[in-house]
């Protein structure tokens, strides 16, 4: 999906205040290695711990299949010597190591997040079984008995779906940290008039994607993008030269939008909702990265001494921009990497598998370290994230073993959820029945 967006006729200076964390998405990110999905989330060291009560579990039924466990303590962590590597490349899960968790009826997953797993799983769940697992964890054919089983299930009962087919697996320590995302919206036309002055741009077609493990076995998993310039591949424009006019004249234009500020954020959160004259809506969605680096300006702004104290949230950066728009302008500009869009016409925003993202049900991870399609249990700390969703996304900023960015839909709920979203905790994968033991006895055999 590439996002992070924002709903309501306009972004107030209240409601950009909900995005503060995107200002230092992709901060990671560089030329050789392309931020992929939608999800763009905080970085841990920019997020805000949120601490929450533990949520109140509901009683199990006599034969504990179906009903919710009866929880009385946050989630344990696996203890550290059940925890066996299983290769020795370390940056993929089946180095950082792989333990088998609880019981997965257990759990305390609520009937509403089970048959809301249930549904997205079965969305995407054919592409799980193609795809190729960059995690290392699964073969896409371990997962077909689940997906077929998953599109004859009864919603009423999903929670035995996922008890009957998943085994709950820890990778690493199981120490979670998750930020939040959304979708936005900013007024603009699909014309450019007097009023939408800020061009949207749809993918050039001479922007290249090159996968330079095609080429070289050490360089697996490793992208670049970039142009063709007589026999050689160079980067593409860079933001400075792409708000210039690097793509005036060539028929690129979408949508018109009408506040530079606005827009720049929707970006940052790669998908969202263009409000236009006529009261419709038009839904724009990512399709494509120039492929610089990516600067977090709240980082920049801060490190430069530029904001007063009391004023390095939200509300402080918009307000320091709106009133320097001079030198506003060149910081935005110091982040190099712009995203393309095109105009969503059927369910989404669509995450990194080419699916729609659903609220409070789809999750942003790691594909080295989370099979996409996969359920993830997450016991937080800010409990509105604890229990089920399904991986479906990703994100430059969501990098590494048990690193989540949940996502929350669109409205001014979903961005104030979003926006206080970061906090820590454990995390479990659910993978097909005997995961565990083939990745072990594989890993033995070798």
């Amino acid at each position: 999906m590439k996002r992070k967006a924002f709903v309501g006729q306009s972004i107030t200076i209240m409601k950009l205040g909900s995005i503060f964390g995107a200002l230092t998405l992709l901060s990671a990110c560089s030329l050789t290695l392309i931020p992929e999905g939608a999800a763009q989330g905080a970085s841990p060291e920019e997020g805000e711990w949120v601490q929450g009560d533990s949520a109140s579990p509901a009683q199990t039924d006599a034969s504990g299949s179906t009903s919710i466990p009866n929880i009385t303590g946050p989630l344990e962590a696996v203890p550290a010597e059940n925890i066996t590597p299983v290769s020795n490349d370390q940056s993929r899960a089946t180095g950082a190591g792989v333990g088998y968790g609880p019981a997965i009826a257990s759990l305390n997953i609520r009937p509403e997040k089970a048959m809301a797993g249930l549904k997205s799983f079965r969305t995407s769940c054919g592409s799980l079984v193609r795809r190729t697992d960059n995690s290392g964890l699964t073969e896409g054919e371990d997962w077909r008995p689940a997906c077929k089983a998953s599109k004859a299930w009864p919603e009423n009962d999903a929670r035995s779906f996922f008890v009957r087919y998943f085994e709950a697996v820890q990778v690493g320590d199981g120490r979670a940290f998750a930020t939040g995302y959304f979708e936005p919206q900013i007024q603009g036309s699909r014309v450019r008039t007097a009023a939408s002055q800020v061009p949207i741009y749809k993918r050039p077609p001479n922007l290249l994607d090159v996968d330079l493990g095609q080429f070289s076995d050490a360089l697996k998993d490793k992208r670049i993008r970039g142009k063709v310039d007589g026999n050689k591949l160079v980067p593409f424009e860079e933001r400075a030269q792409i708000d210039d006019g690097a793509l005036e004249s060539q028929g690129l234009e979408i949508g018109w939008a009408s506040d530079y500020i606005e827009f720049f954020f929707l970006q940052i959160q790669g998908s969202g909702r263009v409000a236009l004259p006529d009261g419709t809506v038009m839904r724009i969605g990512y399709n494509g990265q120039n492929g610089r680096d990516y600067t977090g300006i709240g980082r920049v702004m801060r490190e430069r001494g530029l904001l007063a104290d009391g004023k390095t949230n939200m509300q402080g950066i918009v307000e320091w921009l709106r009133a320097n728009p001079e030198e506003g302008r060149k910081i935005m500009r110091e982040n190099k990497s712009y995203i393309f869009f095109r105009e969503l016409t059927g369910p989404g925003p669509l995450g990194a598998m080419g699916h729609p993202v659903v609220g409070r049900t789809s999750v942003a991870a790691d594909r080295k370290f989370v099979p996409l399609g996969a359920p993830v249990f997450l016991d937080m700390a800010h409990n509105i994230a604890d229990g089920l969703w399904i991986a479906q996304d990703t994100g430059g900023a969501i990098k590494g073993s048990n690193r989540f960015d949940t996502f929350w839909g669109a409205g001014e709920e979903a961005a104030q959820i979003a926006g206080g979203m970061a906090s820590r905790g454990q995390a479990l994968l659910f993978l097909p029945k005997g995961s565990v033991a083939k990745l072990r006895q594989n890993w033995q055999g070798n």
